[in-house]
């Protein structure tokens, strides 16, 4: 049984023939006066595909041939081509679609369009199938499906699948025609190509009969019938028809075989299908003998034998093989020149890899560079980061401390506002004592009334002197005047002032301030110093004591010390004697109340003046206090 051809319908514009859409678009050329050559070009390629009679496809394919080397489009011109080849391959004309074919197959390789050379390949294949050239016939459909699959066209790949499945079928290859034809029918179903599908049912209905399925040959291929003449599609229609008389004849109803005979013959007469012709009548002649229809057997043999040389005579295949080896020795120069051509593609390569290579080195510096001076920036970055924080750890130790500070003065201003309000209160008190005393004439209470006020304005006076200093000093503002000090001089001054306030509470004030020693120092700080110890030692000795003030020096430093048989200091109060922490306030021995400023000024006023000052105390016994102070050097 003759195959199936398919490869004549399989275009490069992948559509299957439709006869109605060749005659409305020969209707567009002929009606349109301003179309381009380009334009008519493609539209006659498109009525040759989709023409379904040979001769027509033949002319259309000519006329666009004209077109195509007019506009010099060696795309359009290789599609002309093929369109003539197949035309010529459905009219038989073997030898001469050869030569179309392998003039298409040139134009499509100079212009680099792996596809057409595959769809040539396609062409080459179905040719050397009609020839029953096995071996060439694989070989080029071999060739066309490792571009397709390469190309991932499944399309045309489904069709190159349907003719290889063909060829296997036609020399008996059953299981492997069976294989490529499923995958064929796979790929068609999935884009719904109706025209492949039908064409896939049809073959593997072939492939039933050859393996006496006849019932499921006879299913597949009248259902591919309906279809195909839908489509005006008659020649697949004349050997499918072919296939249902060899199954008929088998089952005994040879009318029916007859008659699908018959039919297959009509079509190829009326198509101008030598290949159709032949088989319809060699079948004509089979049935025709076996019912003894002898006559009628020997003129359709005779037809048969006819169409056979007419297809298979010498000097064509001889044809066949002068142009398949015109056409390998084109390729080969064609390979040449791409060899060539890829020698001048690699030296202009080579040439641009150079001109990278030096991109590359200079953004590779002008990177490096650029990381230098981000590395350079980062840096300063951190450096201001690490001043940044140093200075800001620096304020927040001033905030603490000035915080700490602020609680001491809200501290120290408590204390004060407190103890001098008392004070301060008694003198509207004394002032109406003062009127009562005066009117009964009571001199001598008067006089004791005047010592009292006397003793409370000296405390007022000493306190708020002693916080006007404290608080200069906080702020950063003391007056600190070194100048030549004669010390001895000055302790006697101060001893002065304090003489009536000891005289007072019947203490004795004795002076042992003999040395004479010059100090450098602020004078004014000094006169506080010596004043407020001698002012505490006279509160804290009892009536009837005594205060020793003593002037001396050692070595390098002058020593003011002040002793007192007071009552003593107790010794959890000595480690914070000079400071604000713990209970300071005490009461003197005639009731004086005692805030602990004195001795906080009395520490900084030392210091003040690059000395120390040192106790020893013993509770009931009294304190010594000393101060040195650096001598003057000569």
């Amino acid at each position: 049984m003759i195959a199936c051809i398919l490869a004549g319908y399989f275009s490069y514009s992948v559509k299957g023939q439709d006869q109605s859409l060749a005659d409305s678009l020969i209707h567009v050329v002929d009606s349109r006066n301003d179309l381009s050559d380009s334009t008519i070009c493609a539209l006659l390629n498109k009525i040759s595909f989709n023409s379904t009679n040979p001769d027509r496809e033949i002319s259309y394919a000519e006329q666009a041939i004209i077109y195509a080397k007019r506009i010099g489009n060696e795309r359009l011109l290789a599609q002309s081509l093929r369109n003539v080849g197949n035309g010529k391959r459905s009219k038989g004309n073997l030898a001469s679609a050869i030569d179309y074919y392998l003039r298409a197959g040139l134009h499509y390789s100079n212009i680099g369009l792996e596809l057409g050379v595959a769809v040539v390949y396609l062409d080459l294949g179905e040719v050397y199938r009609k020839q029953d050239n096995f071996d060439n016939s694989k070989l080029y459909y071999n060739k066309s499906i490792d571009i397709l699959r390469s190309e991932n066209d499944s399309i045309r790949l489904g069709s190159v699948l349907l003719n290889t499945g063909e060829l296997y079928r036609i020399h008996d290859l059953l299981d492997t025609a069976m294989l490529y034809f499923d995958e064929a029918e796979s790929i068609f179903r999935k884009i719904n190509f109706t025209s492949r599908i039908a064409y896939t049912l049809g073959n593997k209905g072939l492939v039933f009969a050859k393996q006496g399925k006849n019932e499921q040959a006879e299913k597949n291929i009248v259902e591919a019938i309906q279809v195909l003449e839908e489509l005006s599609d008659f020649d697949p229609i004349a050997i499918y028809q072919i296939s249902l008389a060899d199954i008929y004849e088998q089952r005994g109803d040879l009318k029916k075989a007859l008659n699908y005979a018959h039919s297959a013959l009509n079509i190829g007469q009326e198509e101008g299908l030598k290949e159709q012709i032949r088989d319809a009548s060699l079948k004509l002649s089979e049935l025709y003998q076996t019912q003894g229809y002898y006559r009628k057997a020997y003129n359709y043999q005779s037809q048969y034998i006819t169409y056979r040389d007419s297809i298979n005579n010498d000097e064509v295949i001889r044809k066949m093989a002068d142009l398949r080896t015109e056409y390998e020795v084109s390729k080969k120069q064609a390979e040449v020149d791409l060899k060539q051509t890829e020698v001048d593609l690699l030296n202009e390569q080579a040439r641009n890899n150079q001109i990278v290579l030096w991109s590359v080195i200079v953004i590779l510096v002008l990177v490096l560079f650029l990381m230098y001076a981000l590395l350079k920036i980062y840096r300063v970055k951190v450096r201001a980061i690490r001043i940044v924080k140093k200075r800001r750890e620096i304020i927040t130790a001033q905030r603490n401390q000035l915080a700490e500070a602020n609680q001491t003065k809200d501290k120290f201003f408590s204390i004060i506002s407190h103890d001098i309000r008392g004070p301060i209160s008694n003198f509207h008190g004394v002032s109406q004592l003062i009127q009562l005393l005066v009117e009964s004439d009571d001199k001598e209470a008067l006089l004791k009334l005047g010592r009292m006020l006397d003793t409370s304005t000296s405390e007022v006076s000493s306190l708020l002197d002693n916080l006007l200093e404290w608080a200069m000093s906080q702020q950063g503002r003391m007056p600190y005047k070194p100048e030549k000090i004669k010390l001895h001089q000055l302790c006697n001054s101060n001893l002065g002032i304090m003489q009536n306030l000891a005289a007072a509470k019947q203490i004795k004030l004795t002076k042992k301030v003999k040395e004479k020693v010059t100090i450098q120092a602020d004078k004014n700080s000094v006169s506080t110093i010596i004043r407020n110890l001698i002012s505490n030692a006279i509160k804290f000795t009892p009536e009837g004591g005594k205060v020793d003030i003593t002037l001396s020096y050692e070595i390098t430093m002058a020593v003011i010390s002040i002793q007192d048989s007071g009552i003593g200091i107790p010794q959890e109060k000595m480690s914070h004697l000079f400071d604000f922490k713990g209970e300071r306030s005490r009461w003197g021995t005639e009731g004086e109340k005692g805030v602990g400023l004195g001795l906080t000024l009395v520490n900084e006023f030392v210091e003040l003046n690059n000395g120390r000052v040192e106790v020893e105390s013993q509770e009931g016994k009294g304190t010594t206090f000393k101060v040195y102070l650096p001598i003057l050097s000569e």
